[in-house]
């Protein structure tokens, strides 16, 4: 397993004791990076317009289409660490 693996997982694990919720757009931007990390680019159709979460997390996700998966992973790396704080 990779250092950046490694790191990606121990940052998921950190992300479920965080000292407070984050704000929503916090949220969005942590499922973003790891779906784009663990996963890659959006796969799916886009939810309809009155699943208003699933949307928002859908097009939070699809913002990152293109970036790899290493630039996610290090990405939710460091969100996660700047909120431990």
């Amino acid at each position: 397993m990779s250092d950046l693996q490694t790191r990606f997982d121990q940052a998921l694990a950190d992300s479920k004791l965080l000292p407070a919720k984050p704000d929503n757009q916090t949220l969005l931007q942590i499922y973003s990076l790891f779906k784009q990390g663990s996963v890659g680019d959006v796969q799916g159709d886009r939810p309809g317009f009155t699943d208003f979460v699933g949307r928002a997390k859908y097009d939070a996700w699809a913002a990152l289409k293109g970036q790899t998966q290493d630039t996610a992973k290090q990405a939710y790396v460091d969100l996660i660490e700047s909120l431990k704080q």
